[in-house]
């Protein structure tokens, strides 16, 4: 990353991380590097994948490169904080994929996020949407966005009555996830009528509000269901005008989303900019189970959406030994300002700040003056 964007995702980052401390959020720093046994505790085989591993040359235990902050953040939830009432916690840092997740995108995303961890109601996951939102109103995102809500527990339900091992099992989530209809029609041939019916019409359930309208009339009755459907009617209602669909088929991401799960899409990016949902279960291979509900991003994606920054104003300062100007030069300095000091030879060069304004002598005074 060159000066510019460098800049942008530094500013960018702070901004983020202020947001979310608008929220109440506490700001932790998990390590990049852990034994591999903690860092895949109970992430499943998807997480394993993308895992760059090593072997520690002290211990000669396996090492591994997080790809993902959430089950650190849980650990930290669970035996470091170990909090009886609601925590909620933000991070930013780097995250090292062995394959990037879709053509042209990163293995080094600076994954921003942020989570709630204590509270199972429908409270949570709304303050988590609307902090996902003001996060992108925060980075100067223009654009419409449009958030996109799903439900893990659909696909749950309609797999409930299955016999069917985890091969299996992933396939269909891989075809519901692809909108496969015809693999999916072949994988689910075995299955009990109401599930493979069931399925197949959740591939269809993708649009707007009417799309839960739908899903009532054609998916069985269950409790689990209709509970997911209500929450989802709930939680749109409460975004505060924003635009919301719906893709009760949409199971990408990690295998621990055991809730409501969302993407924030906007023109511009080739897939979400953000993801979030609810994982109540990813504490308890810590031995502490809480609901949790959270969200991330990837800031340089995030950079790539938005306008470029313009350059950072300055003041221009020659290069001496005169008296007073080192003081002046400081004291500009301590108040935000930026001074860079030019230096013999290399006046006419240009780089990443804007210099407006200039010191000058006069009078045996170094004031500043408009360029």
């Amino acid at each position: 990353m060159l000066p510019s964007e460098a800049r942008h995702i530094e500013e960018l980052r702070r901004q983020l991380l202020d947001t979310a401390r608008g929220y109440g959020c506490e700001l932790v720093m998990p390590p990049l590097l852990e034994h591999l046994e903690s860092l895949l505790s109970g992430t499943g085989e998807a997480l394993g994948l993308q895992t760059f591993k090593l072997v520690d040359q002290l211990s000669g235990r396996s090492l591994g490169l997080r790809a993902d902050t959430t089950p650190q953040v849980a650990r930290i939830d669970a035996h470091l904080l170990n909090r009886r009432g609601v925590a909620r916690l933000c991070y930013c840092g780097p995250v090292l994929h062995t394959r990037p997740d879709r053509p042209h995108a990163t293995r080094e995303p600076l994954q921003f996020g942020a989570e709630i961890y204590g509270h199972a109601g429908l409270e949570a996951d709304t303050e988590v949407l609307r902090l996902a939102l003001d996060c992108l109103r925060a980075a100067g995102v223009k654009n419409a966005v449009i958030v996109d809500l799903a439900d893990a527990r659909i696909v749950q339900a309609l797999l409930a009555d299955v016999s069917a091992d985890a091969a299996t099992i992933a396939r269909v989530h891989a075809a519901l996830a692809a909108k496969d209809a015809s693999g999916l029609a072949e994988l689910t041939a075995g299955f009990p009528a109401a599930s493979r019916d069931g399925l197949l019409a959740v591939l269809t359930l993708y649009g707007d509000i009417g799309v839960l309208d739908e899903a009532a009339k054609q998916l069985p009755d269950t409790a689990a269901v209709r509970q997911a459907l209500g929450e989802l009617r709930q939680l749109a209602s409460r975004l505060d005008g924003a635009q919301v669909s719906f893709d009760l088929a949409d199971l990408r991401g990690y295998a621990y989303y055991s809730g409501m799960r969302f993407g924030i899409y906007t023109e511009g990016a080739s897939d979400a900019l953000v993801r979030g949902g609810r994982y109540d279960e990813v504490g308890a291979v810590f031995g502490r189970n809480r609901p949790a509900v959270g969200f991330s991003l990837d800031v340089r994606e995030l950079v790539g959406v938005l306008p470029a920054r313009p350059l950072r104003a300055a003041i221009r300062a020659p290069w001496s030994d005169a008296p007073g100007l080192g003081r002046t030069i400081a004291e500009l300095r301590s108040r935000g300002e930026t001074v860079v000091c030019v230096l013999p030879g290399h006046e006419s060069e240009i780089d990443e700040f804007h210099c407006d304004r200039e010191l000058i002598e006069q009078a045996g005074q170094w004031t500043v003056r408009t360029i």
